[in-house]
């Protein structure tokens, strides 16, 4: 059988900021987004072509996203105090974008899973001080299991030390959550390079020895 892809579109709408979005996603990467601000769609993957201009165009989105709010409204003053709302624990990961090389240019991604609700803030830190230059952060996207995933990216010249950190801060709930990403050391790597070669050459001995031993022993 063909393996099977899940196309979804999903509209939400919240009290916090950003109060709409939407997002159309396949198996869980964002094909396009509607940025309410400026009324367009935005492609996630540059080879894309445009959105349709007659699909779904803001003439149609905007009325939808108003109702959206006005059920939440209603929703939020019937239940409110009886229903815990619900809430996810951010899951934070920082990796290179490249094979990191000391001295050249490269770039960090901070990958944020398990949002819910879609309202956060992403930050960065170099050696514990604030870093804005050049951060970019990409819209919420949509997951199967009814959550949420944001991207965020710093450029970097990786130096031997640096301590990155992407921090994820929930102001509503008082949360925050760090994760790291320290600069290879070329020193250390060579040290390493060096001792494995040695434990290498040394097993290599041992097992020609013992090989000697066993063909001594098999003529016995």
């Amino acid at each position: 059988d063909p393996p099977s892809h899940l196309l979804a579109e999903v509209l939400a709408c919240q009290p916090d900021a950003p109060s709409r979005t939407l997002a159309v996603t396949l198996d869980g990467q964002r094909l396009f987004s509607f940025d309410f601000p400026e009324s367009r769609w935005t492609p996630g993957i540059p080879a894309l072509p445009p959105w349709p201009p007659a699909l779904e165009t803001p003439g149609e989105i905007l009325p939808e996203a108003q109702l959206c709010q006005e059920v939440l409204q209603g929703l939020s003053r019937a239940l409110g105090g009886l229903v815990p709302e619900a809430r996810g624990i951010p899951v934070v990961s920082v990796f290179p974008a490249l094979p990191p090389v000391l001295g050249e240019p490269n770039a960090l991604v901070c990958l944020v899973e398990n949002i819910f609700p879609p309202a956060l803030d992403i930050g960065w830190t170099l050696a514990g001080a604030p870093v804005t230059r050049g951060v970019t952060r990409g819209p919420y996207v949509p997951t199967a299991d009814l959550t949420f995933v944001r991207l965020s990216r710093v450029p970097v010249v990786p130096a031997a030390g640096d301590v990155h950190a992407c921090v994820v801060t929930s102001g509503k709930d008082n949360v925050t959550v760090v994760a790291y990403w320290v600069a290879p050391d070329a020193a250390s790597d060579e040290q390493l390079d060096t001792a494995l070669v040695g434990a290498a050459l040394a097993l290599g001995v041992v097992l020609a020895l013992l090989g000697v031993v066993l063909a001594v022993l098999a003529r016995r």
